[in-house]
């Protein structure tokens, strides 16, 4: 067990030696966790959670990230000690301000535009049907691929192809699933249908696994190389997670495809704007993430500190 969720109203987290015990408001034990398996604990909504949990945990090396009950959105995220490798942001604070910058860029998007391309090329092998759309996606993603292969022009040239991918990508990615979900276009905040509420959530957890490599190893994730500087914002991760967000795509497709999830899952409108996944198909979802993500884990942890590497001149930068 590497990741514990913990959505449940109306429930006591303690410290048992060293474990966690759930208890019922009116004190029943429910549950007991051991911690040492635990690499990141997820709180959902409204959760009593006991100080010493928070202490053990962190002193564990084990992320605690916090969820909003319903729309799961971010609220915080807690770690233990961070590396204390100094030199390894003094070294991204200058590289951010150099050419090094626009390499990464270039090859985050790049990375990023082939998966699309792939992923849309595997497509168009199982649906006939739609390979009208996805061969003028493929072809758009093709020319976007050859304008950067030339590694020519600025930030603001890649920031332009980059959308464009994306435009045409999603193009065809709405066309892959049934008017029933009325998926027409890409929209958040809130999420406006089934797979844009997948979409977003997907996205969120990935990007705060991104965040907690990033602050394990002593990056900044608020200075990237791809996303400006903006305050509040972690851009490193933003950066990071560009070239994954095709396998995020996929994976919210095969949730669907398989029926895994469905309409029945989401409820829309009922308190707040939006449509959402619900609590007891939450319980299902879970299971799923974990599983798609313990495979995508190791490349999430090589893909910083390998950025890391490059960083610090090729060395390592845990050996500091």
């Amino acid at each position: 067990m590497g990741t514990l969720y913990i959505d449940r109203k109306d429930i006591r987290v303690k410290l048992d030696g060293n474990a966690l015990a759930f208890y019922s408001m009116q004190g029943e034990r429910q549950g007991i966790v051991p911690i040492g398996p635990l690499k990141r604990v997820v709180f959902v909504g409204d959760i009593l959670v006991e100080t010493p949990v928070l202490h053990r945990l962190a002193e564990e090396g084990a992320s605690v990230i916090f969820l909003s009950g319903k729309r799961l959105q971010f609220r915080g995220m807690l770690h233990g000690r961070m590396h204390n490798n100094g030199l390894l942001r003094i070294k991204q604070y200058e590289k951010s301000c150099k050419e090094f910058a626009l390499d990464i860029a270039r090859e985050l998007v790049e990375r990023k535009v082939s998966r699309q391309r792939e992923f849309l090329e595997e497509v168009r092998d199982r649906r006939p049907d739609l390979r009208f759309e996805l061969t003028t996606a493929i072809r758009t993603l093709e020319g976007v691929l050859t304008a950067l292969q030339e590694r020519t022009g600025g930030p603001e040239i890649l920031r332009g192809l980059e959308g464009g991918a994306s435009a045409s990508f999603f193009f065809a990615y709405i066309k892959m699933f049934p008017e029933s979900l009325e998926f027409t276009k890409r929209n958040r905040r809130p999420p406006e249908d089934p797979v844009n509420a997948m979409l977003s959530l997907c996205y969120t957890l990935l990007h705060y696994e991104i965040v907690r490599e990033i602050e394990t190893i002593g990056l900044d994730p608020t200075i990237g190389f791809y996303h400006c500087f903006d305050y509040g914002r972690e851009s490193l991760a933003c950066d990071l997670v560009e070239p994954y967000r095709p396998d995020i795509d996929r994976f919210v497709w095969e949730l669907f495809r398989t029926r895994g999830l469905t309409l029945r899952d989401f409820s829309e409108n009922d308190e707040r704007p939006g449509c959402y996944l619900k609590k007891e198909s939450r319980k299902r979802f879970y299971p799923e993430y974990e599983e798609w993500a313990k495979l995508m884990r190791p490349l999430w942890v090589e893909e910083v500190r390998n950025l890391a590497r490059r960083i610090i001149d090729g060395k390592d930068p845990l050996s500091e």
